[in-house]
């Protein structure tokens, strides 16, 4: 297979340092996480920033229908020209992109090697889009993948562990050294693998309080849980907290990283019906924000 560094030579082109390119060339990774996907022949699969084509050819190669998404032009224009066969290339961005819709099927595999500004928007879009989404292989920073695998307890435990673990079953594939890649990022790389499950591990009354409460309960996470819920004056009243988390048998002087995606779904149910929330604080983190990204991604 020709080399990123050669096919950007022969197209005039160099990395976007900005916008995190390093194009993955090794034959046995790009094999390695196409096979993670376990694609059946004619199955749509959406390709989240397949740059110069590499994974692209491999994941042609199982017969599935490939839709490769890229916002950058240039990589646009090389794909074109490459004219990778039962390929179809879509000029557009992954962190806001309907990944179905695009495909033009109900539902589809994701794959993509994805820049790490952009990490957090794209699983929480995962997240809103998962009734359409089967599994999905994502190339990450190891450090990330570290930290979507990790169990209730450890220091990496955080908002997107529960969020993702409550409706996917989340693996490490493998590691990717960082020489791999062209040109080689500061740090190692790994796969993780997301598989839907069937249904929730356990039920909620509403997903956005219960997105709500996780943030919160990470927001000040060295701070005991019932502290950091009250942070979010608007989740509900101090005591009403206190009641749903003795209802669901949760220690008010636990801390948020050693609950189970099942136990924070119990307090969600317990805080009863939904009523109107007031908007939450300003310093509240958002969902693709650094801070979620450093604590939680």
């Amino acid at each position: 297979m020709e080399s990123p560094r050669d096919i950007l030579k022969r197209h005039g082109l160099r990395p976007k340092h900005s916008w995190g390119q390093n194009f993955l060339g090794d034959a046995d990774a790009l094999q390695s996480i196409a096979d993670a996907l376990e694609l059946r022949e004619g199955e749509p699969v959406v390709e989240l920033g397949p740059g110069l084509g590499h994974l692209t050819r491999f994941l042609a190669a199982t017969g599935a229908q490939v839709t490769a998404v890229e916002r950058d032009r240039d990589m646009v224009a090389v794909l074109e020209k490459e004219a990778i066969p039962g390929v179809r290339v879509v000029s557009g961005n992954a962190a806001t992109v309907d990944f179905a819709q695009v495909a033009g099927v109900p539902e589809i595999a994701l794959v993509g090697n994805l820049p790490y500004h952009l990490t957090s928007s794209i699983l929480f879009q995962v997240l809103a889009q998962r009734a359409h989404i089967s599994r999905a292989v994502f190339t990450l920073q190891k450090e990330v993948v570290v930290r979507l695998a990790a169990e209730p307890g450890n220091r990496d435990y955080g908002l997107l562990t529960v969020l993702l673990g409550l409706h996917f079953d989340v693996e490490e594939v493998l590691t990717l050294e960082a020489w791999r890649f062209h040109p080689p990022p500061k740090v190692d790389s790994a796969v993780v693998r997301l598989t839907r499950l069937a249904s929730p591990r356990a039920p909620l009354v509403d997903e956005a309080r219960f997105t709500r409460l996780v943030k919160a309960g990470f927001a000040q996470r060295r701070k005991t849980l019932i502290n950091s819920l009250k942070s979010d004056k608007g989740l509900a009243k101090p005591d009403v907290l206190l009641a749903a988390l003795q209802t669901a048998g949760v220690d008010p002087g636990r801390r948020a990283e050693t609950l189970s995606p099942a136990e924070f779904a119990a307090i969600e149910r317990a805080l009863g019906p939904v009523t109107a929330m007031a908007p939450p604080p300003p310093d509240a983190p958002e969902p693709d924000s650094e801070a979620d990204a450093d604590d939680a991604s």
